[in-house]
């Protein structure tokens, strides 16, 4: 909760008080919300939570986007909620060196 109240997360939007129980809960989530809503962390904050207390040092999660700038938008929510988690996240996206994402 630190973490969602040092990036500005006051109240959970619509989009986000309706995914989040269900997520937690470990059902599939399908959510329509228009831009700016705060769909990333609704799917973001459950799936962190759900992380924290796995076992570390092996992937164990994926998400796919479909452009560079979501992936990118993904990331910096990833990297602002699970700060103090001890969860590394990194994007791969297509077109860019391969060898040099991997590093």
């Amino acid at each position: 909760l630190r973490n969602l109240t040092k990036a500005g997360f006051v109240e959970p939007t619509a989009i986000q008080a309706q995914a989040i129980p269900q997520a937690l809960a470990g059902r599939d989530v399908l959510g329509c919300a228009q831009t700016g809503t705060g769909k990333t962390a609704a799917f973001v904050i459950p799936m962190l939570e759900r992380l924290s207390g796995t076992p570390k040092g092996q992937p164990r999660a994926l998400i796919l986007a479909p452009t560079r700038e979501l992936a990118i938008q993904i990331q910096a929510t990833i990297d602002a909620l699970g700060r103090d988690l001890q969860l590394f996240a990194t994007t791969v996206v297509g077109g860019a060196d391969m060898q040099a994402q991997v590093r």
